[in-house]
């Protein structure tokens, strides 16, 4: 796999190709619509692909990491392996996070590093994309696929937020601290390799719950536990509730927080449904 500096801008040397899908892994960093360059990897899964038809049954993945992870994080690899055995999978570190460029807006410009990734993925030949995005990543998606209508086939979403500013549990207290504190960004930056912009939203963004009715007719997927410490149920409840009859909601007994709560059943279970959702 190829690979470069943070801040690199290059561009990925893979060219378009609507008929054949990309069999070998790759790494490079893509350029988003504000300049950020995103470290991206692409890796064509386990599935074995029809070259009549390399995209008609298996979908890409494009995976959505929550606050502090990056595409080298072990639970960002372990998920990835867990849909690898679905389709083929793009894993990216959003800006400030990782070897990406840039600073963490926290789930505001994110969508424009999740708009890059998608679009990367159809030039590879994919015909279908699913997004899957575990807490910040899972607020990223459902607005993603509410401002960049008809550019994915199916969601899903994680352990998100409903609301933004939820301060009802200690650990989304010490998260506050860690964004809007100059001493929480270095603990941040220093701690979690992760760098955030000291600006606050101006103007706020369109937030989940008021993106989720926008998805339709896209099939959507909401996944929370019930024993989620950061968002309580009442989060995934106000998700499925403005989803109405197109979302899905899945509350799942004993599951903690995002990615390290999402046991290997589970993933198989969301691989299982972009598949067969996803068309």
């Amino acid at each position: 796999m190829s690979s470069g500096p943070a801040g690199h801008g290059a561009r990925s040397t893979v060219r378009p190709n609507s008929e054949t899908v990309r069999r070998t892994p790759l790494r490079t960093f893509l350029p988003t619509g504000d300049g950020i360059s995103i470290d991206s990897v692409y890796e064509p899964g386990e599935v074995v692909y029809d070259a009549s038809a390399p995209s008609a049954r298996h979908p890409v993945f494009v995976i959505a990491h929550g606050f502090t992870g990056d595409v080298d994080r072990p639970h960002v690899r372990r998920v990835a392996s867990a849909f690898a055995r679905y389709g083929a999978v793009v894993t990216f570190s959003f800006r400030g996070h990782g070897r990406s460029g840039g600073h963490s807006t926290v789930g505001d410009r994110e969508v424009l590093d999740l708009a890059a990734a998608v679009r990367w993925a159809r030039s590879l030949g994919h015909a279908r994309v699913a997004t899957v995005g575990f807490s910040m990543g899972g607020s990223v998606v459902l607005r993603h696929a509410a401002l960049h209508a008809g550019t994915v086939d199916a969601v899903v979403s994680v352990s998100a937020p409903a609301r933004w500013y939820y301060r009802g549990t200690a650990p989304m207290r010490r998260l506050h601290w860690l964004v809007t504190r100059p001493e929480g960004r270095l603990v941040g930056r220093y701690g979690f390799r992760t760098r955030i912009h000291h600006r606050e939203w101006d103007p706020v963004p369109l937030s989940p719950v008021e993106a989720v009715p926008k998805i339709a007719p896209t099939p959507l997927l909401i996944v929370h536990g019930d024993q989620d410490g950061y968002f309580p149920l009442d989060h995934p409840r106000m998700l499925a509730e403005a989803a109405g009859d197109h979302g899905e909601l899945w509350l799942e007994p004993g599951m903690g927080h995002a990615e390290h709560a999402a046991d290997d059943g589970l993933l198989a279970r969301i691989g299982d449904w972009a598949v067969t959702r996803a068309g």
